[in-house]
Formats: structure tokens, sequence, C-alpha cells
């Protein structure tokens, strides 16, 4: 069954100022009919630039390959509902004033409609409740220790970030996850046997949901277990889960490598600011066979890119 909403996990380009929005395009209202194929896109510039004053006709979609006629678009920014995840592993002892400034500069771009959770991942996956605007219960459960021997359950985290969205379909959804390091637990919430969590899973789980995933990943300042390495394996090692860029780029998310601590605060407001200047595209799905298929957003004009989601879940 298609859902109504699509959303977002992880990041914006860190790079360029964005584009200003000229008059809103005329508005088609989404949820007048579930049978359309929502997609959102992003569309930069060449220079990284968030480009957010395009029409209709400059927008091209494919289904499996084949061109689908527009049947609704919308420019203006919408809601989001976004959930906040943040590394708590042993490798971010340390880290916690640029978790915490991040967050503010997140919080500090959200509109009055938007709703947010705040989660955390280390020896457990832990998320707000409920959904909220108030700052000050997001900012209550931000972390405020990691311990030292904490793993990276990556995976998990963003399974479960993706169902604490619940049923209600009147919204879109995103994710922002941020880690500086490479998922170290695979079990799922179901227990032994019963669930894995993993890369494939966490896309299909988040298509499924229409959840869009932005991610943000910081080089780990700390060896594991204080191990001694050679210089190639420590860069490896200080690498986050290569696994990231693409739940990413298959979600229409994005993602942004970080070296430092202190550009993850303009990394964050940027996936805000991202978010609210994205556009709605929708159209009918040419085949109600309940699998997946392929989409493809493509922009006419030359030196612009744009990014969405790659594949849906048609109705039967």
């Amino acid at each position: 069954m298609l859902r109504r909403t699509v959303v977002v996990a992880l990041l914006a380009c860190a790079a360029g100022t964005f584009g200003v929005s000229a008059e809103p395009q005329q508005q088609s209202t989404f949820r007048a009919s579930s049978e359309l194929v929502r997609v959102f896109a992003t569309v930069l510039d060449k220079d990284g630039r968030l480009v957010t004053n395009l029409t209709k006709d400059q927008f091209e979609i494919r289904d499996d390959g084949k061109p689908q006629p527009l049947a609704a678009f919308d420019n203006t920014p919408q809601p989001i509902k976004l959930i906040e995840m943040l590394d708590v592993s042993g490798s971010m002892e340390g880290n916690l004033p640029i978790l915490r400034d991040a967050s503010d500069a997140l919080f500090g771009r959200l509109r009055p409609d938007d709703l947010v959770r705040v989660g955390t991942f280390g020896h457990e996956v832990k998320i707000s409740e409920p959904f909220t605007h108030d700052i000050g219960e997001l900012r209550a459960f931000l972390p405020r220790y990691i311990a030292p021997d904490a793993p990276t359950p990556l995976w998990r985290a963003l399974d479960q970030a993706i169902d604490a969205f619940g049923k209600d379909q009147d919204e879109r959804r995103a994710v922002l996850v941020m880690t500086d390091g490479k998922d170290t637990g695979t079990m799922g919430i179901g227990g032994f046997g019963r669930h894995i969590s993993s890369q494939a899973g966490v896309i299909d789980h988040a298509r499924d949901q229409d959840t869009m995933i932005y991610a943000v990943g910081m080089r780990s300042r700390q060896r594991p277990n204080g191990r001694m390495m050679d210089l190639r394996t420590a860069m490896l090692e200080d690498l986050p889960d290569p696994g990231l860029a693409k739940v990413a780029e298959e979600t229409g998310g994005g993602y942004i490598e970080i070296r430092g601590g202190e550009d993850m605060a303009s990394a964050f407001a940027r996936v805000a600011d991202e978010l609210h200047g994205q556009y709605l595209l929708g159209y009918a799905p040419p085949k109600r066979d309940g699998k997946s298929h392929s989409v493809d957003v493509r922009v006419t004009v030359k030196g612009l890119k744009a990014r969405a989601r790659k594949s849906y879940v048609a109705p039967r």
C-alpha cells in the first residue's frame, strides 16, 4: 500500500548560500488523492547551493525509465516531522558540547508547524516522546553522558527511528542521523533470531514508510580499544560507516562527511533549510501491482541537479 508521505534522516550539502525563492507556484493539495506517487526533490546548483524557484515545466520524472506527466506540483515550504538521532558510542566521548551546539542550530531553524523528536544510540536506542516544537523539551533529552564502552547500533537505531513515526500518514517524515563510526550492533528490536537490522534493510524500510534519511558522518578521534594499527588501517577505522551515503542517496536525503566538530552545527542547520526548500512532485503510478518501482527526477535547467528518492512501492 502506497504511503501518503515522504520523509527525511540525515544531511544537507554544506556549501554556499541558499537560493532565494520566487513567488510560490500554484499549490496542489496532495492529500486530496492517495493515488499519487509523492516525491520530495531537492535541487542544487553546481556550487551546492539550494535552488527553490523552479517551475513545474522544468522538472521531468521517470517511473522505471518511462517519463510520467506531473499531476501535482508544490514548491511552498512543507511542514516536517523530523527525528534527530545522535551517536553516543564510546568514540564520541568528549563530543557532547559539539552535539548540543549542533542540535541548537537545528532547533533554531524550525518553523512553527515543524515537529521533532530526539534520539540517541549507544548501549541502548532511546527516542524522546512525543513529537514537539518545544525547544526546551527537545534540549532536555539531549545526551549528558557517553559511556566509553558503548557500541554503535547504527542500523538498528535507524530502523527504530523509522518505526517511531507511527501510522499517521498525513505528514512528511525525515530522519537526521549523526555518527562517527561503523555499525557494531546488528541485532534488531525483535530479539535474537527474529530480526537483524542492516543497511539494505534500512533502505527497504525507509522506502516502504516513505522516510527520507539525512546523514552526517564525522571522522572518529579515538582508536577502538586502544589497538595498534598501521596508517591505512587507522584511516579506515576513523571513517564513518560507508553505508550511510548509500542510505541517504536511496531515500532522497543527503550525506556530508565532516572532519571537525566545528562544521557540525552548520551541517545540521543546512538540513533544516534544505527540508524547507524542497519541491513536492506527484504523478499517477503506471502500475498498481504492490511492487517496488524506480523513480528518477531530473531538472531541464543546465547546471542544476535534483536529488530525490530512488524507488517507491506501488498501490494495489
